[in-house]
């Protein structure tokens, strides 16, 4: 394949551009060229008796284009890329055309985001035209997961409530948007113990928020659950700096019941939030962030 990339291709395809366009115009040189053919100015060729075919001159207005297409091309070829490896006297290209469009952007863009950079989120919740912007922001980067209301669904979060997987603040928000966060929840089945033992362990959650459960078996599950107070707490509560969910809450992420709680237990879960700091600016993360903010902070 690095035959394809050699000098000598840009060559070939530089003259076989140059040649098609003298071509065109030799071409155009020899259709001009009018001979008779016949008395009658026909070609000789006749069709349904009666049906010649002429032989006219080329209209002048269409060689005149025709001329002009190829002139056209052949400065267009001069000023811009086109034959092989040459740049252009110009020196144009679409990386740098790119460029130039980009930069013209983020410098309109910083100019607009200028006045939010020092207010505090308190402050940003109340600017009307910084949350119209937050707003926008949302609806194109985060709605297509957490729903156009933010209000999530099955697996995504409710961004709308008091409860954070990773705290609630806009330093965290705006570093949730940032760097994404990656959640897992590794298999336990072997630290618990037996299928009846995962089953208690399951109901003893489930009583943590108050859910329908058998309390005969959440009983014989409760020493079970030291094997998950590492990174959801004794009592619970989950730990905000390990993204661990408060199991006492009766809303649950990823489904809840006795069948899911197990399903949790023996397979685990791993969850994504993929990072936006590639694709947003620090000012715009902030009034995202102050945006998100406010759903859960009316």
């Amino acid at each position: 394949m690095s035959d394809f990339f050699s000098g000598g291709w840009s060559q070939f395809i530089a003259l076989v551009t140059i040649v098609s366009l003298l071509a065109c115009l030799a071409l155009l040189i020899i259709a001009a060229r009018r001979r008779p053919m016949a008395q009658d100015n026909t070609t000789g060729h006749v069709w349904d008796e009666d049906l010649k075919e002429l032989n006219n001159p080329l209209p002048r207005w269409w060689m005149g284009l025709f001329v002009l297409t190829v002139l056209f091309a052949a400065i267009y070829l001069a000023l811009y890329p086109g034959l092989g490896s040459y740049q252009g006297s110009l020196g144009w290209s679409s990386a740098s055309q790119y460029q130039a469009e980009k930069a013209k952007a983020e410098k309109a863009i910083a100019e607009v985001y200028a006045q939010y950079t020092s207010m505090p989120v308190q402050e940003l919740a109340k600017d009307s035209k910084a949350m119209g912007i937050g707003e926008r922001l949302f609806a194109n980067n985060c709605a297509s997961c957490h729903g156009s209301d933010a209000r999530g669904s099955k697996s995504f979060p409710n961004l709308t409530d008091k409860d954070w997987l990773w705290g609630g603040e806009h330093e965290n928000i705006m570093q949730t948007i940032t760097q994404g966060r990656q959640g897992v929840m590794p298999p336990m089945a072997a630290a618990v113990g037996s299928a009846q033992d995962v089953k208690n362990l399951a109901n003893y959650v489930l009583s943590l928020s108050g859910s329908p459960h058998n309390s005969i078996a959440a009983q014989l599950g409760k020493s079970k659950f030291a094997a998950c107070a590492a990174c959801h707490g004794p009592d619970g509560k989950g730990n905000t700096a390990m993204g661990a969910p408060n199991l006492t809450d009766k809303v649950w992420l990823h489904g809840w019941g006795e069948e899911a709680v197990i399903s949790m237990i023996n397979n685990g879960k791993t969850n994504v939030m993929p990072e936006h700091g590639s694709r947003l600016s620090p000012e715009q993360v902030r009034v995202l962030g102050a945006y998100v903010w406010s759903l859960s902070n009316k």
